[in-house]
């Protein structure tokens, strides 16, 4: 699943940079590092600009595909940071 989530967060990523956002490649330990804190994954906020975060580390990481990879409060922290950017899902 770690591959996955790996091959997925590269697709979004390059999508990202299409569209003129970078964001830092990461895999899972550092994706749970990264919503363990307070600071927003690389790109939040400009992809949140541009209405695409869908393409977001916080939106793979409550994707049903891949929470079996983070704890509750991982997730829980994805999705805070998402409502309150204004994501709909």
């Amino acid at each position: 699943m770690e591959e996955k989530f790996i091959a997925a967060w590269e697709v979004n990523r390059e999508k990202a940079a299409a569209m003129g956002v970078r964001m830092r490649p990461v895999d899972v330990k550092g994706a749970k590092r990264l919503l363990s804190g307070s600071r927003l994954s690389d790109g939040f906020q400009d992809l949140a600009n541009k209405g695409q975060l869908k393409l977001s580390l916080e939106a793979l990481a409550v994707d049903k595909r891949f929470t079996a990879l983070f704890t509750d409060e991982e997730a829980n922290e994805a999705l805070s940071r998402l409502l309150e950017a204004g994501y709909r899902f």
